[in-house]
């Protein structure tokens, strides 16, 4: 868990730091190292100027660090999008690491340049941000555009997204539910991808990626029960493709399943079968036969041994473990899924959540 005493001692640090520095401005800062204070050179002239700009800059640069920041972080980083329980910062993608995500990006940026009142596009900067973990960046366009089209839903559904990419998950919540309005009584469409799966198929429609992504942050908040209606709502969206079917009905099972209803949970499993037609969500599915007994733990961790699948495994394998009263087994699943660094992943982001849940700081 977050140490809460930690910004504190870096607070009192800093304002030492601080307290420090003036002192040395008061003084001229021109003293030699262990001179005695007489031998000190008055502050005449530009000798003078030179110390007190240098103590004005540090002084200024303490400031700045010692600001509290928005998302309750103790210091400054560029590219620090998000913190987890245990005070892991987690940071955007470097420069250079995806040249062809930065590409796209740059293309999404032109094209809104070139049609700046157009929501969609809008909506893509912040969705090509997001695929190079840029959040708070993606967060800030998602805002903007939302100032300009308050009652365009994917702005709404997006910004929500990439709320639960950060772990503000109420903020999450409140989005999805502002989404999950506007969408009332209007006709669903087809959401395109943004990594288009290897058919080149769009599997999703703005309905059941606000539901979905609306009953995960009930779900990641601990209140199941929101979570629950949630899911149901995202299943009224879910068969037109298995992938979101079994996308579905994995979340809901777990959730049914915390809630202890353990003979609806095996009810849905029912639905659930070897043959399903499956383009993308390889690793619920997987995950969903080992819940009916149809794959073996090890089947799964070496089928899905690397990328976001790891973290969804882990994550999936680690809960059934908790089912079968096997807490040791599934905290060590759960601690080799933060070891990683997909963080935006949504078993990764669960499997921080869970081990907060299991493991609550000493009193």
């Amino acid at each position: 868990m977050l140490d809460r005493k930690r910004p504190e001692r870096v607070l009192r640090t800093l304002r030492a730091g601080l307290c420090a520095c003036l002192a040395i401005a008061l003084a001229g800062c021109a003293a030699p190292r262990n001179a005695p204070a007489s031998d000190a050179p008055q502050a005449e002239g530009g000798a003078a100027t030179g110390g007190s700009a240098a103590a004005d800059r540090e002084v200024r640069s303490l400031r700045d660090l010692a600001r509290p920041r928005a998302d309750g972080s103790a210091g400054p980083s560029a590219d620090a999008q998000a913190r987890s329980p245990r005070g892991r910062v987690y940071r955007a993608m470097l420069p250079g690491h995806s040249p062809e995500l930065e590409a796209r990006l740059a293309e999404a940026r032109r094209e809104l340049a070139e049609h700046p009142g157009d929501a969609e596009r809008v909506v893509w900067v912040g969705r090509r941000l997001g695929y190079l973990w840029r959040m708070r960046e993606a967060i800030d366009v998602y805002t903007r555009g939302i100032d300009d089209h308050p009652r365009y839903a994917p702005l709404w559904r997006h910004r929500g997204h990439r709320f639960i990419s950060i772990r503000r998950f109420d903020d999450a919540v409140r989005d999805l539910e502002r989404a999950a309005q506007l969408i009332r009584g209007q006709r669903d469409e087809t959401e395109p991808d943004g990594a288009p799966n290897e058919l080149n198929i769009p599997l999703t429609t703005t309905a059941f990626n606000v539901w979905y992504h609306l009953a995960l942050a009930h779900y990641l908040k601990g209140d199941h029960e929101a979570a629950l209606d949630a899911w149901l709502e995202a299943l009224k969206h879910s068969y037109r493709h298995d992938d979101n079917l079994v996308a579905t009905t994995y979340w809901l099972y777990l959730t049914l399943r915390k809630l202890g209803r353990h003979e609806a949970a095996e009810a849905r499993l029912s639905r659930i079968s070897p043959g399903m037609t499956i383009v993308e969500n390889h690793a619920y599915h997987d995950l969903l036969l080992l819940f009916k007994g149809l794959r073996t733990v090890e089947q799964l961790r070496n089928q899905h041994a690397t990328g976001t699948n790891a973290a969804t495994v882990g994550y999936g394998v680690g809960m059934w473990q908790l089912f079968q009263d096997q807490r040791e087994k599934a905290e060590a699943a759960f601690e080799q899924v933060i070891s990683g660094d997909d963080w935006p992943a949504f078993g990764f982001i669960a499997a921080e959540v869970e081990l907060a849940r299991l493991t609550p700081p000493p009193r």
